[in-house]
């Protein structure tokens, strides 16, 4: 059955922040929800009607989840082959397997990008010492050199500035495949978020515009409040791609705005950090959009309803204990989502939102309100 309507059961592979907002957008539609994480305690397991504790590479647990939901989704991308496979041959999993294998692996997923004819910057796959001092070579100038397969906000990447100290790039990614991508002057980093529903139908949010700090997100907020032409092309690239990989469910496209041309970035077949603004900013979360497409539900409608800016909260602000978030809260426009996590630093534990008659005012605000739990006594 392609479509599953309210009231059907709904698995979720991970269960961390997104997959516990995912579930949350799904008990409100009223669908049951079940989730397969690394921990029996995860972030969705507040939300969850069931979780089971064990490795995304484990296919037998894969499979216990796929025989009690109707569909399974995913909030995390590391999910082993042989366990993706397995759900899809009991329940629909959405996005689906072949997309999963394309975005884990960096060079592949660059090589698909080129082959459908989107844009990107210089890159190169390189495996072992002189292939990245060779590929660094051609390219120019200081590059990244990238882990093609695991790493998140930073990991799993480093800087190269001369192809002599290949040796040493290699030893830090552990000696694993890589991609080295020329080092690009950004005028701007973007966001997309893409929804596609199996029968075909296609919506696209507004785009968001994001702001790193020791590569982790730091503040981003919707729209992006850059040229309309700017939003237009970014908006088309996403729902190309979109539609070049038969995508269900929904996706999160990266892009640099680089001299005036847009550049893919990465992929992401799941609910991305920089949409959190949705549950504010537009007519439709990205969470609800994922629960719609996935089980091919219409999908909802993705205008804009106000500006919204996001700061992301890491577990640094614990330092000395929990930050007072009455201060934070005290400031009109400004909302707080935290995660159930243990704070660690350099993690993320929840984050801020605030909305504002332009996207700059929201900013403002946002930042404001992060401010005010920084400990002054």
């Amino acid at each position: 059955m392609t479509r599953i309507p309210p009231g059907g059961t709904i698995g979720i592979l991970g269960g961390g922040q997104l997959g516990r907002l995912t579930a949350v957008a799904a008990r409100q539609l009223g669908y049951r929800v079940r989730v397969l994480d690394l921990k029996s305690d995860c972030s969705a397991s507040r939300v969850a009607d069931a979780v089971i504790a064990a490795p995304f590479d484990d296919v037998d647990a894969a499979c216990w989840l796929a025989a009690r939901a109707d569909v399974v989704t995913l909030e995390i991308e590391t999910i082993g082959a042989d366990a993706a496979h397995a759900v899809n041959q009991r329940a629909p999993l959405r996005p689906g397997p072949a997309l999963l294998e394309m975005v884990q692996d960096r060079a592949v997923q660059r090589a698909w990008l080129r082959d459908h004819g989107f844009p990107q910057g210089p890159w190169e796959a390189a495996e072992g010492v002189e292939a990245i001092a060779a590929a660094a070579r051609r390219l120019g100038g200081p590059c990244r050199v990238k882990a093609a397969r695991g790493g998140y906000d930073g990991r799993g990447q480093t800087r190269l500035l001369r192809p002599e100290d290949a040796r040493l790039a290699h030893a830090e990614l552990g000696g694993a495949p890589a991609v080295v991508e020329r080092e690009l002057g950004l005028d701007a980093e973007l966001s997309v978020m893409v929804a596609r529903r199996p029968s075909g139908e296609t919506a696209v949010f507004p785009v968001a515009r994001n702001w790193h700090q020791n590569s982790i997100l730091d503040v981003s907020h919707i729209p992006c409040a850059l040229p309309d032409a700017v939003e237009a092309q970014a908006r088309q690239i996403a729902q190309g791609i979109a539609e070049a990989c038969a995508l269900e469910g929904i996706l999160a496209v990266e892009l640099f705005w680089v001299r005036g041309a847009l550049l893919v970035n990465e992929l992401a077949p799941r609910p991305h950090n920089t949409f959190h603004a949705t549950s504010l900013a537009c007519e439709t979360s990205q969470f609800e959009q994922l629960v719609r497409a996935a089980c091919d539900l219409p999908l909802g409608s993705t205008a804009l309803v106000r500006p919204v800016a996001l700061a992301n909260l890491l577990g640094d602000l614990w330092d000395d204990g929990p930050p007072p978030f009455e201060r934070a809260l005290a400031i009109p426009g400004v909302h707080l989502y935290l995660y159930d996590k243990e704070p660690r630093p350099q993690r993320k534990v929840g984050h801020l939102l605030a909305t504002g008659a332009t996207p700059e005012e929201a900013m403002d605000k946002v930042r404001r309100a992060r401010a005010t739990l920084a400990r002054q006594d």
